[in-house]
């Protein structure tokens, strides 16, 4: 049974120190000195955002503003709205162009919508003329005209802005049933100009991230959030590279039309070349062969910066899962470093746990090797290893949580606090302490705590347990009954001890000599016989209250029996006090008794000296 503790001692301790070599390890791998990011590349000047085709790159950017917690991601971040908002300006551009460029189809419901905005038109411009005229006629009308031609002016303001209010209702009609795309994307332009104005008035909140905690709770907690950012900033490199296929596959499939169109592209160029070089002609037919040439241009024209623009936004789009992988590399050497401080702590807790162990093993076997009383040995055992793992949580505590910032002022009130609300546990903390003395008590002595007398059968760190047993000037037997004592009575109050220095007590037997007898010699052989009975006792007693009275430097008392005598009614009262062993109190006074009582018989039939006289 020894060897298998021995030996399973052996495998928690390699256990633990083969742990902490896989943490040492694992930092090994995981360190990595700090390293000063790779400088951006250069873009474009930042324009003015127009996410109204397709917002979501600059969003993405805006969005991933709030992570950017160190300069270099700040400035990858600074960097990626720019080109994010130069793919969304190029974007839009295409969208305007695009629409200009469609020509929705007519309807009858959408004639009239045409018709009456060019109503509206002509009669706005109208009224803009009458009061450009009524203006100009004014300043050259005489006095009594001008009032007259004010009132005309003030009217002709006052229908103008009716037809406005007339003319934009008829826009807003037209938008609304999808005849002027063109309108609409830049109603839409202008919506969001201004929003983005508003958001870069605003002030970016930053999410903080502690690389550089130095407790398990925070380092976890910081490698937690670098975890996120790292799937946002992944997300977003996904997106912009998906974007880009999907771009890569336009400029694919319009190249390929653009290249379909090459004939038609150089006739309609020789057309315009030969229409720049008509010098007579139709008039009505140049006009349509001009409006035609024209038509064609604008058409090949709007393809080629289609693609030109295409190349750029997959330029763009590409710059930006760059600028996401950089600062996915920012975000991995931050993770290494928070990793090493994770492993690190683990390792100061693995290292106390194994310290506790060694030590805890190192105690048992000393403790083992001591011959002192079991029991006691025991209780000092419970005693350390309880300090033991106190110590070990508060320095673990102190690993994952961190040690407070005014760690003497809270130790101090906690500490205070604690004495307060524990004062009854304090004190019967420190009382088993003091029962652990030289002057306390052990298991198997006779003492008296309270008034109850008993026979002590434990000490433990709170409480004291008696076996009571009778007073002890009875006969000292137990009752079985088990009383048990707050150890706080070894500070706040006081016991008594009779097994200090052997269990002695002081013990009397009490005779009566009848009156027709002489006491005299009766009480020389009551002395004589105590004397020879008590002896060993005596010398026993006396011997070790010396040792006991030494430190002291007191003298110590006699333990010689002392015989007393009184005078009563029936005859002569004899009292003899000695000295005895508690646990043979009984047995003591038994022997004296039957001594005495064959004494006085002898006593009785020898003749009386003072009758044979007579």
């Amino acid at each position: 049974m020894l060897n298998w503790m021995k030996t399973r001692q052996w495998i928690i301790s390699l256990s633990l120190a083969i742990l902490a070599l896989v943490v040492i390890v694992g930092m090994t791998l995981t360190y990595e000195p700090p390293q000063a990011p790779e400088d951006p590349r250069p873009v474009k000047d930042k324009l003015k955002p127009t996410p109204v085709v397709d917002e979501t790159p600059l969003k993405t950017a805006q969005v991933l503003a709030a992570i950017a917690s160190t300069p270099p991601e700040q400035e990858l971040d600074h960097e990626a709205q720019k080109v994010a908002d130069h793919e969304v300006d190029l974007a839009f551009s295409d969208a305007l162009r695009n629409a200009a460029a469609q020509t929705p189809p007519i309807t009858p419901e959408t004639k009239e919508l045409f018709a009456r905005q060019a109503r509206m038109d002509a009669a706005v411009k109208a009224d803009q003329d009458l009061i450009a005229h009524l203006t100009k006629q004014l300043s050259s009308a005489p006095d009594k005209q001008k009032d007259s031609i004010q009132d005309q002016i003030d009217v002709a303001k006052a229908q103008l802005e009716l037809d406005q209010d007339e003319q934009d209702d008829a826009k807003e009609d037209i938008q609304r049933a999808g005849a002027d795309p063109q309108a609409k994307i830049q109603k839409l332009l202008n919506s969001h100009e201004a929003s983005h104005t508003a958001a870069q008035s605003g002030q970016i909140q930053f999410v903080p991230v502690d690389i550089q905690a130095t407790n398990l709770l925070g380092q976890f907690r910081a490698w937690s959030s670098l975890r996120d950012h790292q799937a946002q900033l992944a997300q977003a490199r996904q997106a912009a590279l998906d974007k880009a296929g999907r771009l890569s596959t336009r400029h694919k499939t319009l190249e390929e039309q653009v290249n379909a169109e090459k004939n038609d592209r150089d006739a309609a160029k020789q057309q315009a070349a030969g229409f720049a070089q008509q010098g007579k002609g139709d008039k009505q037919s140049s006009k349509k062969a001009a409006s035609d040439a024209m038509v064609s241009l604008k058409h090949f024209s709007d393809d080629q910066r289609n693609l030109a623009d295409l190349d750029k936004r997959i330029q763009d789009e590409q710059q930006l899962a760059e600028i996401y992988g950089n600062w996915q590399s920012i975000l991995s050497v931050q993770q290494r470093k928070v990793l090493f401080g994770i492993l690190r702590s683990l390792l100061l807790i693995l290292l106390i746990a194994l310290v506790l162990y060694l030590f805890d093993v190192a105690l048992n076997r000393f403790l083992d090797e001591t011959h002192h009383e079991r029991t006691r040995l025991h209780t000092l055992r419970v005693v350390i290893r309880f300090a033991l793992q106190v110590i070990a949580v508060l320095l673990a505590a102190f690993v994952v949580f961190g040690a407070p910032s005014q760690t003497p002022t809270i130790l101090g009130l906690a500490g205070a606090g604690l004495t307060v609300a524990m004062k009854d546990f304090v004190v019967a903390f420190f009382g088993w302490f003091v029962l652990m003395g030289r002057n306390g008590m052990r298991v198997g002595d006779w003492v008296e705590i309270d008034g109850v007398a008993g026979q002590v059968v434990e000490i433990n760190l709170l409480r004291t347990v008696l076996l009571e047993t009778g007073n002890w000037t009875d006969t000292g037997h137990p009752t079985g009954r088990k009383v048990a004592f707050v150890n706080s009575f070894a500070i706040e109050g006081h016991f008594f001890n009779f097994s200090t220095v052997g269990q002695w007590l002081w013990d009397e037997v009490q005779i009566t000599v009848p009156a027709a007898q002489s006491p005299y010699p009766i009480v020389e052989g009551i002395q004589k016989l105590v004397q020879k009975e008590t002896a060993e006792n005596v010398r026993a007693a006396e011997q070790e209250w010396s040792r006991a009275a030494s430190g002291y430097h007191v003298h110590a008392t006699s333990a010689a029996p002392a015989v007393n005598v009184r005078p009563t009614d029936s005859g002569t009262e004899v009292r003899v006090r000695y000295i005895t062993r508690a646990s043979e109190r009984s047995a003591t006074r038994t022997k004296l008794y039957q001594a005495l009582v064959g004494m006085l018989h002898i006593q009785e039939d020898s003749p009386n000296p003072a009758s044979a006289e007579k």
